[in-house]
């Protein structure tokens, strides 16, 4: 299943369910994937099985599909993807870790 065919049916699951679906709930959306991503940390931590924090991070895409759907209608995702993709592969080997390397220099 793409990107795009998971928006759709997390849209169907939407609005059987009753759940928020308006373009103004898209903050709303994106804390509870925050908080999900909280609960996949929180499940690592305290070496939950695989499975639990797998479920985790699912519930994470589910919510950020469901933004996107609203806050970026008629965008393909997977266009999307493969072009962000093909950006990061064109970038530097360890891009943005510069800093860190540059910290450690200036310590010595």
């Amino acid at each position: 299943m793409h990107l795009e065919e998971m928006k759709k049916t997390i849209e169907n699951l939407v609005l059987q369910k009753g759940f928020y679906n308006k373009p103004e709930d898209v903050p709303k959306k994106l804390l509870f994937a925050f908080i999900e991503l909280g609960e996949a940390s929180d499940a690592w931590k305290k070496g939950e099985t695989r499975e639990k924090i797998a479920e985790e991070l699912i519930d994470t895409i589910f919510y950020i599909l469901d933004a996107s759907r609203l806050a970026c209608p008629g965008v393909d995702l997977d266009k999307m993807f493969l072009e962000k993709l093909k950006a990061n592969r064109s970038r530097p080997y360890q891009y943005g870790e510069g800093h860190r390397l540059q910290s450690r220099e200036n310590q010595v």
